[in-house]
């Protein structure tokens, strides 16, 4: 074990209630005979993430009755219904205190991108105020990483649906982009139509 796969931790935001699939979880999804979560899961495993928090929002139970998640840490959101950025205030505050230095942050409806990009982003980690992110193309996506200095700036400012969107484009010049293009696909399961994605 590397020093940075104990300080660099996984956290997958899975709560969503896929609104505009019907209702339908995205973390239950299935994705090569599994839900997705679990797939996503094991991506940032895969990538040398020896802990992984996932946050849990709609039908909670259901995704923990139906995923095989060994090794993570599942993080309840009670507030999942008003944005991604509760779900990603609930995990930074779940790591908060355990010794981890950077959260790798993950979205669960982001199936295309494997190991070897999350890999690259993790790598970028220096210190706990390492601000790094995929790029795809020269664009920034995901995985984030965020360093320990930033955690609670990004928590203060994570509202609604926005995530760290407007921390991220407030400390730009300060992010580390990590070309992913070339070995991972940033696209999104967020309509019926996105479902054709899964395997």
């Amino acid at each position: 074990m590397t020093e940075n796969e104990d300080l660099v931790a996984g956290l997958l935001l899975a709560a969503g209630g896929g609104r505009r699939l019907g209702g339908r979880p995205k973390a239950l999804l299935e994705h090569r005979g599994r839900p997705l979560v679990e797939h996503v899961a094991g991506v940032l495993r895969a990538a040398g993430s020896t802990r992984v928090y996932v946050v849990l929002g709609a039908q909670a139970a259901a995704v923990r009755e139906r995923a095989v998640l060994p090794g993570c840490i599942l993080v309840d959101n009670p507030d999942w219904e008003l944005g991604m950025g509760t779900s990603l205030r609930a995990g930074l505050e779940a790591m908060h205190g355990t010794g981890v230095r950077a959260a790798l942050v993950s979205l669960v409806d982001q199936p295309g991108i494997g190991p070897a990009a999350v890999a690259r982003v993790r790598a970028a980690y220096t210190s706990p105020s390492t601000l790094a992110s995929a790029a795809y193309d020269g664009v920034r996506g995901h995985p984030v990483l965020f360093g320990a200095a930033h955690w609670a700036a990004v928590a203060a400012s994570a509202t609604g649906d926005r995530g760290a969107r407007a921390y991220l484009k407030a400390h730009e010049s300060a992010i580390t982009l990590v070309e992913c293009g070339d070995v991972a696909e940033a696209y999104d399961i967020d309509t019926v139509a996105d479902l054709v994605h899964l395997e």
